[in-house]
C-alpha cells in the first residue's frame, strides 16, 4: 500500500481573502504532493512498514531502519502535519470553539483569547521553518508546543488538534515577510468542528 495525496474540502480559492489561492494550490500539489512521492519512494524496499497509518508510522519512527528514519521524519511528517492542516481550515471557520473543547481550553487557559494570544506567540517567535500547535499529551492535557521543520507531534507522544505551517512557502506569496499578517488571517478559517473531532476522537488509528 502507498500513501495519498488526499484532496482538499475546498477549491483552492475557497480561503480567500485570508489565504490566497496561488499558495493553497502550490502549496497542495507542489509541497505535499512532493512529500508523499518521496515517502513513498523511501518505503518501496520495506513493505512491513507501507502497512501502518501515517500517525502510527511517526509514533514508532525509532522501530524505522536508520536508512528511512530521516526521510520518514522528514516527508511522513510533512504529510501528516499537511493532512491535517487542510482540514482544519475552512471557509465558514473563524470565531471560537464550542463545547468541551471550549471548556478544556478555558480550564487550561483561563480563556480562549488567552489561548489565542499564547499560540499566536508560539507561532511567531518560532524560529525558522516549523508548526504551532495545539496537542493532547498522553494524560489528556492541552498544551501549545512548535516542532521544528516538518516534525510531527507525534513523533513526541502527542496528538495534534491543531496546526498552522509557518514555512515560508505557506504565506510568502501573499503576506511576505510579514508573519503576524499570515497568523492574523489564518484565524479567521480555522475550523473549530474539525478541531473537535480531533479532540474527541481515539487517539491511534493502523491500517
Amino acid at each position: 500500500m502507498t500513501y495519498t495525496l488526499p484532496e482538499l474540502p475546498y477549491a483552492y480559492d475557497a480561503l480567500e481573502p485570508h489565504i490566497d489561492e496561488q499558495t493553497m494550490r502550490i502549496h497542495h500539489t507542489k509541497h505535499h504532493n512532493g512529500y508523499v512521492t518521496k515517502l513513498n519512494k523511501a518505503l518501496e524496499n520495506h513493505s512491513d512498514f507501507q502497512q501502518y497509518t501515517i500517525e502510527y508510522l511517526l509514533r514508532y519512527i525509532h522501530r524505522a531502519p536508520e536508512t528511512i528514519k530521516t526521510s520518514i521524519r522528514n516527508n511522513g511528517g510533512g504529510h501528516a502535519n499537511h493532512s491535517l492542516f487542510w482540514q482544519i481550515m475552512s471557509p465558514d471557520g473563524g470565531g471560537e470553539p464550542t463545547g468541551d473543547l471550549a471548556q478544556a481550553i478555558q480550564d487550561q487557559y483561563g480563556s480562549f483569547q488567552d489561548f489565542k494570544e499564547t499560540f499566536t506567540d508560539t507561532a511567531l517567535t518560532h524560529f525558522g521553518s516549523g508548526w504551532a500547535w495545539l496537542v493532547l499529551d498522553a494524560a489528556d492535557n492541552l498544551l501549545v508546543i512548535s516542532t521544528p521543520n516538518q516534525d510531527s507531534p507525534f513523533m513526541y507522544g502527542y496528538k495534534p488538534l491543531l496546526g498552522i505551517d509557518m514555512w515560508e512557502h505557506a504565506f510568502y506569496l501573499k503576506h511576505q515577510n510579514d508573519k503576524a499578517s499570515y497568523v492574523a488571517a489564518w484565524w479567521n478559517v480555522v475550523n473549530w468542528k474539525e478541531v473537535q473531532r480531533q479532540f474527541t476522537k481515539p487517539a491511534l488509528h493502523t491500517r
